[in-house]
């Protein structure tokens, strides 16, 4: 098999690509012949150093795949042998073959490319969890969506939309057409503009009641003071520490020192009557029913045409590198996938 590896820190060029035996599937695991990859941002922050949680170098990183199934460990139904499925991985989705445990796995309905199956995990249950799970978005609500030409943040559009909510979106000014066009109501230049203030213009002063961050720092101040009363932050990355194509000690110290330390205290959350939480998919490994039932709804709504991955572009194995600077100079308007 071929499997992309960080064997150091540094720019999109330390990725290698490497041939390896197949690997044989454990108990409880399925094998599956990859077609495609999902590229995430945190692959980005681990391939530059910056990913607290990526395992000890050398790795290979990747969190979702999409491909057949073709062998299967013990304790698992023979059913799932030829079965086209797409999975969550933690860590080692770069490769053409992986193996995974069938409780992290899912049938690909009738009619689901595998480039579309590995385009849906990581961000629509980010966004699922955000909006649904954790900001309790409701019908006639107002949510404001930071980096919305991202693949989170056109999933949160789709379910946002679907809820009845009224989005706003944050994004340079190039994808402002196609976020209308799925939806978006309001759309602010988040490099020309002060988002808080056309927050504020927007509402007519009321704020939102769910804003959904992974900017960081400074960011995360000005949405939580763009909330109306009963509004809540969703925060779930810190995109402003990759400044660059390594990594950055300024942007590091930046971040730090503009973070919300003092802002988000329990005084102020009760007067304000206010909430703040946080969303890291990559934590939430043990509670596998939990995140299956998501996905399940996830799927469901697929069926019914509410969920619709937009793929910005796929790259072969060995251009993975240019797939990392593709979505590291914010070219991407969805998601990135890498083709076996």
């Amino acid at each position: 098999m071929r499997q992309i590896w960080i064997e150091k820190f540094g720019a999109p060029d330390v990725l290698r690509v490497k041939q390896a035996a197949d690997p044989s599937p454990a108990a409880g695991e399925i094998r599956i012949r990859v077609e495609a990859s999902g590229v995430n941002f945190a692959d980005i922050m681990g391939r530059m150093g910056l990913y607290p949680d990526l395992p000890p170098i050398p790795v290979v990183p990747g969190y979702e795949v999409a491909g057949k199934v073709d062998a299967v460990g013990a304790g698992v139904d023979h059913v799932w042998v030829g079965r086209d499925v797409l999975a969550m991985t933690q860590f080692g989705g770069y490769a053409d073959v992986v193996c995974a445990p069938s409780a992290q796995a899912f049938a690909r309905p009738a009619g689901m490319s595998a480039i579309e199956g590995a385009a849906i995990p990581v961000n629509y249950v980010t966004a699922w969890q955000l909006l649904v799970v954790m900001g309790a978005l409701k019908k006639g609500e107002t949510i404001l969506v930071h980096s919305a030409g991202g693949g989170v943040g056109i999933a949160a559009t789709q379910i946002a939309k679907h809820i009845g909510a009224r989005v706003i979106g944050t994004a340079s000014s190039a994808k402002h057409a196609a976020l209308r066009a799925i939806g978006v109501d309001a759309l602010i230049d988040y490099r020309t503009e002060d988002f808080e203030k056309r927050v504020r213009e927007i509402t007519e002063g009321r704020g939102v009641e769910l804003a959904i961050d992974a900017v960081g720092g400074e960011s995360f101040k000005k949405s939580f003071r763009a909330l109306s009363p009963t509004g809540r932050l969703g925060m779930f990355g810190a995109s402003s520490m990759a400044e660059g194509r390594t990594k950055n000690p300024f942007a590091l110290l930046k971040l730090a020192a503009n973070m919300p330390w003092l802002q988000f205290n329990p005084v102020s959350l009760m007067n304000d009557n206010k909430g703040v939480f946080g969303v890291n998919v990559g934590h939430m490994w043990n509670e596998v029913p939990r995140v299956a039932a998501w996905m399940n709804d996830i799927l469901a709504l697929w069926m019914q045409g509410v969920v619709k991955p937009q793929v910005a572009k796929t790259f072969s194995f060995d251009d993975v590198g240019q797939a990392h600077e593709y979505i590291q100079s914010r070219s991407n308007f969805g998601k990135v996938v890498l083709t076996a």
